[in-house]
């Protein structure tokens, strides 16, 4: 036999192994969505939509900017407590969550929604209901998520569901923006979970099939530009930090960055000056740099920080440095890892079963959740849609979609992935 034969059948054989384990899981989730328990789980989701609906209007109109999610957070844990977990907690970073105890002999498995939203302070977050739809900042993004992991308690308490793994059910903060993963950061580096934790399932806004299984990282840099600034015309022809800037974002702009993996850039902040007539003594600008790939965004960042000391340099030689010459701080504010969870490791095979077995055609996807970090770290985790289709994330007309079949149906299955990985009986 050649090297080539021996190297195609030891492949085959291979595949034999993953190709049954594929098909138990596929098997297994039949007949779980098939069986009298996970249809009492289901009908239980169905009688508390209008319950559910409720919940989302409450805590979206506790607003919860980033880093001041505390307020909201309170609420949410007061609603885990309704539901009687156990080892109710506010940990040291404003994450909440209490423990759904299993029988043992499982894993542990935290399951999430963040807590936080991208609008400050004093946004008008009253919910408007409009037929069929909802309508506040914050409704979709990630506030509807929340009042499902409630759900998916009472579902399992009223189908007499045991499982063999504790399960965390959590509201996290800072997933949004200038929050950079901090609470599932604190989850996973400095909390008393951190080494315990075996399975991670975040929830964000969407209908089944979505399966986040890969973490697009991004680096993020607030550059400030200073300088000895003065009178537009009594200083004219002394260096200006706002074209020494101007140099930096049209070499950034020209950066050639790789179309796979995916990588992008952008500057998404401008800020400094006085008035119209001052040369400004400082500028500023922040940039987002993300890519689906480490080695990729890791050579965009240093082409980045390259450019800004040419482009400083570039300034100072092209005008009078006499009172003073420019300078500049790259300042990190933003650092979201890369990472995957392999389509053939447990967690994905089951969201791939379960959502095959509901009827629904499983799309994988990369994306910037929560779940970047244990994916970062090699803990197994995906990002689900809690159910829920949302429209316009982000913006002041953000919506919610009321759809009671579609929205039970897609829950139903975010619920029978963590049952299943939870080993329920």
């Amino acid at each position: 036999m050649n090297r080539l034969m021996t190297l195609a059948l030891l492949a085959a054989t291979a595949s034999v192994p993953a190709q049954a384990v594929a098909q138990n899981r596929d098997a297994e989730a039949k007949k779980l969505l098939a069986s009298p328990k996970f249809a009492a789980a289901k009908a239980k989701l169905a009688a508390d939509h209008e319950r559910i609906i409720a919940d989302v209007i409450k805590l979206t109109e506790i607003e919860a900017p980033p880093f001041k999610e505390a307020t909201r957070a309170a609420a949410y844990l007061e609603m885990l407590r309704a539901e009687g977990l156990t080892d109710l907690t506010t940990d040291a970073e404003g994450n909440v969550y209490g423990m759904r105890k299993g029988t043992g002999g499982g894993p542990l498995i935290v399951i999430t929604a963040h807590l936080d939203t991208v609008f400050p302070a004093g946004t008008n977050v009253k919910v408007r209901r409009e037929g069929n739809m909802l309508y506040a900042p914050g409704v979709g993004d990630d506030t509807c998520s929340l009042p499902v992991l409630l759900a998916f308690i009472r579902a399992m308490k009223a189908a007499n569901y045991s499982t063999k793994a504790d399960i965390i059910f959590m509201g996290n903060v800072g997933e949004e923006g200038p929050g950079d993963l901090r609470g599932t950061r604190y989850l996973f580096t400095k909390s008393p979970l951190k080494d315990r934790i075996n399975y991670f399932i975040s929830l964000e806004p969407g209908r089944a099939g979505r399966i986040t299984n890969a973490g697009v990282g991004s680096k993020r840099y607030k550059v400030t530009f200073t300088g000895p600034g003065g009178h537009s015309m009594g200083d004219f022809g002394i260096v200006n930090p706002a074209y020494a800037m101007a140099n930096a974002m049209v070499e950034f702009g020209k950066m050639k960055v790789p179309t796979e993996p995916r990588t992008v850039y952008n500057v998404g902040l401008l800020e400094g000056g006085t008035s119209v007539n001052s040369i400004p003594f400082s500028t500023a600008m922040t940039v987002d740099m993300r890519s689906a790939g480490k080695a990729a965004l890791d050579a965009e960042e240093q082409a980045f920080l390259a450019i800004l000391p040419r482009a400083v340099d570039a300034e100072n030689a092209a005008r009078s440095t006499a009172k003073g010459k420019i300078g500049f701080e790259a300042k990190k504010v933003g650092d979201r890892p890369v990472g995957s969870t392999a389509k053939d490791v447990d967690i994905v095979e089951i969201a791939t079963a379960t959502t095959k077995a509901a009827g629904f055609t499983p799309a994988y996807g990369v994306g910037s959740t929560d779940s970047n970090i244990p994916m970062s770290m090699g803990i197994p985790a995906v990002t689900l849609g809690s159910g829920f289709q949302t429209q316009r994330a982000h913006s002041l007309e953000e919506a919610m979609v009321i759809d009671k079949d579609k929205d039970v149906d897609s829950m139903a299955v975010s619920l029978a992935t963590l049952l299943m990985l939870a080993g329920a009986k």
